[in-house]
């Protein structure tokens, strides 16, 4: 079995009862599909340790037809050095970003969650890439699709915040190894720095 495979299955269940739930014809039909939630709920719970109550509220609060969130992060560059955050929450290294809110388009999303987390104005002009992010951990059990802004810098001064402890620069050479989870890979980083080096590079993409 591939590597969380059972949360996989989870997110499919989880997903096709959501959809089936909301084009119910009746309440048995509703019944039903209030059963694969709670069976998703089970899966993830008996695999890790986050409570069943709170599994099952996050998989029966969204309403209509499922589709990935979206996930949004920042490139800056500073000297040809790369602007990174270290999360509060694991201690590791990531792209400034976050969960797009509703309403928002994806680039301003991205802008304010650089300011957020890191304290610089910036401005998205290019798509450095768009990535399947399948997600692990109590609010990121759906699957999601990240979308990396290269951005030039306005102004600012670097200043962690809730989520963030440090705010740094580093060169290609010097990027830290313990990252953020599935919130920056390697990858990302890569091609952040292949975008900087051929300014014409193609955007990347699953």
């Amino acid at each position: 079995m591939t590597p969380n495979r059972w949360l996989e299955w989870a997110r499919e269940i989880q997903a096709l009862a959501q959809t089936g739930s909301h084009y119910a014809e009746n309440e048995y039909q509703h019944q039903r599909y209030q059963r694969l939630m709670e069976i998703a709920a089970e899966m993830v719970c008996e695999h890790s340790n986050l409570d069943y109550p709170s599994v099952l509220d996050a998989f029966v609060t969204p309403i209509g037809y499922t589709t990935p969130r979206i996930d949004v992060r920042g490139v800056i560059f500073q000297d040809n050095r790369l602007l990174l955050v270290r999360e509060r929450m694991d201690g590791g290294w990531t792209l400034p970003g976050g969960w797009a809110d509703v309403g928002e388009a994806p680039s301003f999303a991205a802008e304010r969650e650089v300011w957020e987390e890191a304290g610089f104005r910036v401005k998205a002009y290019k798509v450095v890439g768009v990535y399947d992010a399948n997600r692990v951990g109590r609010l990121e059990l759906f699957h999601a699709y990240k979308i990396v802004f290269l951005c030039d810098l306005i102004e600012g001064f670097a200043r962690p915040s809730l989520e963030t402890t440090e705010v740094a620069f580093f060169g290609k050479n010097e990027v830290p190894e313990v990252l953020s989870g599935e919130r920056t890979k390697i990858r990302h980083i890569h091609d952040a720095f292949t975008c900087l080096e051929n300014p014409s590079c193609p955007t990347f993409f699953d």
